[in-house]
């Protein structure tokens, strides 16, 4: 007798992957919360973060946004104002240090800087820069919005029961004169990159544990029955500024998000960790779940990991998939219907 002669199948390779069609692979995600279909739940994070709450959305779960659009706005212009992507009209937040400074906007930490972007008229917000398309007709007009997104994500905050974030990058851009962080380079979506103000910085493990740490836990205060399930973007980045080649580069920043996330998920019982990134990026799978660019997600591996998801929950707590579809949200979204803000580093692609 020894400690692994008593282990499930799920522990052994042989059992749980050589002896099994790819497809039948199963057990990846044993879940430490039940989610039923009144839990409010709230969603985060790169653009995978927005298959998450479509999939809880159409199967009848209390996905939660604070931040709904205008009566009469029809769903094409709703989304493209960026309404009922994301829980808050915040758009992606792809590192921890940017989630960690809108929670610390959020309860008050911090005030959010003045920085206004204009062009041609036109004000653009550097902290989400493609909310509004074409910019905001005014600077109040542009910092009442904020102030609106601000409240709506504190409201996601203080009113829910599952706070869901999608880890995407470490790769980020900052004001070096006064140390906040923007979504984008200035001058790729809106702005003007400015050298020696706008400064790169590849996040190492260390600042990316400690930021997200201490962006939980600050929630956890205000919200002490809140619990967190983690995710990291299965999907490789559009483009790196680290000099490194992008496969390299993908390799290294996915590392430091997923062991991020493990620790974390281990040392603390309110916050757990989903394996979307291992569902479509582990070997076992022999990358059928990506688009021919062998980037882009395709609509089965979506569908796959989200079953795997709800099948996890049914398996472990007995839950039901609740509810009809919704008649807002399909049951599964294309990448190309995703608002992805890092996909606009295509266009400066150069040759070397």
């Amino acid at each position: 007798m020894n400690p692994y002669s008593t282990l499930p199948d799920r522990a052994f390779w042989k059992k749980a992957v050589s002896e099994k069609s790819i497809f039948d692979i199963s057990n990846l995600w044993s879940p430490k919360f039940k989610i039923t279909k009144d839990s409010r739940v709230v969603t985060f994070g790169s653009c995978f973060a927005q298959h998450i709450g479509n999939a809880l959305d159409s199967r009848g779960f209390n996905w939660v946004s604070t931040e709904t659009p205008p009566k009469g706005l029809s769903q094409e212009n709703a989304k493209k104002y960026n309404y009922n992507i994301f829980s808050a009209r915040t758009g992606n937040i792809y590192t921890t240090s940017l989630l960690k400074q809108w929670v610390e906007w959020a309860t008050g930490i911090k005030e959010p800087p003045e920085e206004i972007w204009e062009k041609n008229g036109r004000f653009y917000d550097p902290f989400r820069p493609v909310v509004e398309p074409e910019g905001f007709c005014s600077k109040e007009e542009l910092m009442l919005s904020r102030e609106e997104t601000i409240k709506a994500f504190r409201e996601c905050i203080v009113s829910s029961d599952f706070f869901v974030f999608t880890l995407g990058l470490t790769e980020s851009w900052f004001n070096s004169e006064y140390g906040y962080e923007y979504p984008m380079c200035p001058g790729t979506s809106a702005g003007t990159y400015l050298k020696g103000i706008h400064a790169f910085k590849n996040q190492m493990y260390p600042s990316v544990m400690n930021d997200l740490r201490d962006a939980i836990e600050i929630m956890r205060h205000e919200n002490p029955e809140l619990r967190f399930i983690l995710t990291v973007s299965p999907v490789p980045l559009v483009a790196t500024n680290s000099r490194n080649n992008v496969i390299v580069a993908t390799m290294e920043s996915k590392s430091v998000l997923r062991a991020v996330a493990g620790q974390i998920s281990r040392g603390c019982n309110y916050v757990d960790y989903f394996p979307s990134y291992e569902i479509i990026n582990s070997p076992v799978f022999k990358g059928v779940f990506f688009e021919p660019n062998q980037r882009s997600v395709n609509p089965h591996g979506v569908d796959f990991v989200m079953n795997h998801f709800f099948s996890s929950l049914r398996t472990k707590f007995g839950a039901e998939i609740f509810g009809k579809q919704n008649k807002r949200v399909g049951s599964v979204k294309k990448m190309n219907d995703l608002v992805c803000e890092e996909e606009i580093f295509d266009a400066f692609g150069g040759k070397e």
